[in-house]
């Protein structure tokens, strides 16, 4: 499996799901623009592919240290093409899914993830900080659970919803922002 997941410590908590796969690969932000598409082009169509850390609706996104601005879209647009015809990638980003829609990918798709206070602020959604550190890991360990257990991608969304997380307004949220497309 091919995990393209840039160094940040807000999205660290996402190494839970590939961390102790011997058979992953990683390629963090350091890796220059040809050595990413190389690798997706080398891929096997087969082959899991998860994309993982910040973004939008024009790709996932990089930066040269923690609290800077992210200054590079390290998977977007120009790779869409080495994604296109697969059906096993897993992008959990925020709005990932719109991204999906607009390059015509197939796979498992976050749409927003509220990790943060500020998100939560932002969709209004009733949650403490306490909680988000709580939750964002199970979060993450159920979804890590599913794919370890072979349940096919396209089943993951309702799974997610029937993983009897406790519920609030952010799992809620959460849980429902799994898109297979």
């Amino acid at each position: 499996m091919l995990v393209i997941h840039p160094n940040d410590i807000t999205t660290r908590v996402l190494e839970g799901l590939y961390l102790n796969d011997e058979r992953v690969r990683v390629l963090k932000e350091e890796s220059p623009n040809r050595d990413i598409r190389s690798s997706l082009h080398r891929l096997p169509k087969w082959e899991r592919l998860m994309l993982l850390g910040h973004g939008s609706d024009v790709g996932l996104f990089s930066r040269e240290k923690d609290g800077a601005e992210f200054n590079r879209i390290i998977v977007g647009h120009p790779h869409a093409f080495y994604l296109r015809g697969r059906s096993n990638i897993v992008a959990i980003w925020c709005n990932a899914d719109l991204f999906a829609r607009k390059e015509g990918l197939h796979g498992l798709f976050s749409g927003m993830i509220i990790s943060e206070m500020m998100e939560a602020e932002e969709y209004k959604i009733s949650t403490s900080e306490e909680e988000l550190e709580m939750e964002i890991p199970l979060f993450v360990g159920r979804l890590r659970k599913l794919l370890d257990d072979g349940i096919p991608l396209w089943e993951i969304p309702d799974a997610m919803m029937d993983s009897g997380f406790e519920r609030s307004e952010l799992n809620e949220f959460n849980y429902s922002r799994l898109y297979y497309l």
